[in-house]
């Protein structure tokens, strides 16, 4: 599979990481641009390179967004139309700056970049871990007590895309539901970072 990632900052170049030793073809794409990444394609080798968003968007059958949530308005929308877009991130007021409608709960990070990519299907994954947990605990052996990753979307095809993802990075994909019951695997819910076996994370979840 070809994937396209935006953002190479923890989350995002560990998953540069484990795609590529997973097999699939890897475009990866930061704000300052693709020569400030040859440290990573050089560590990853022939399997990943570097382009800029607009590039890596287009390239990616799936497309991993992984910038801080107050910076969603400045993905290149009509390059992820039509793809399944993962989204990693996670709302900081302190960093990203408050948003009232987050702020009271009225909706989620995770819809709003659904709002913004109008024409991808997004899915919310790999955000409630740490991202060295993330690069370390993966089991591959299926015989092995895996940790469950929670994946959020609307559209059964595309979460069913990214759980084939989640296995073979090695963890257990969970489905949690809807993009709005992402909010259930968000910071400060008692399943965000407290690295959880699969089945732990069904019962926490009550999930599909």
């Amino acid at each position: 599979m070809r994937i396209g990632i935006v953002g190479t900052g923890h989350v995002g170049g560990t998953l540069a990481r484990l795609f590529s030793k997973a097999g699939h073809e890897v475009v990866v794409a930061n704000s300052r641009g693709p020569e400030t990444l040859r440290g990573l394609t050089g560590e990853l080798g022939g399997r990943v390179r570097a382009a800029n968003a607009a590039d890596a968007a287009r390239f990616g059958d799936v497309v991993v967004v992984s910038v801080p949530f107050g910076r969603y308005a400045d993905l290149p929308a009509e390059e992820m139309s039509g793809k399944t877009v993962i989204d990693t991130g996670n709302y900081y007021p302190e960093r990203d700056g408050h948003h009232q409608d987050l702020d009271q709960d009225r909706t989620t990070s995770s819809e709003l970049l659904q709002q913004r990519l109008s024409g991808a299907r997004v899915v919310k994954a790999f955000n409630a871990m740490r991202w060295d947990h993330l690069r370390d605990f993966g089991r591959q052996s299926s015989a092995q007590r895996r940790y469950g990753i929670p994946v959020s979307g609307d559209d059964p095809g595309a979460k069913r895309q990214v759980a084939d993802l989640v296995e073979q990075v090695g963890f257990e994909p969970v489905d949690a539901g809807s993009l709005a019951e992402g909010r259930r695997h968000q910071p400060g819910t008692e399943v965000y970072l407290a690295d959880l076996t699969g089945a732990e994370l069904h019962g926490r979840l009550g999930a599909r």
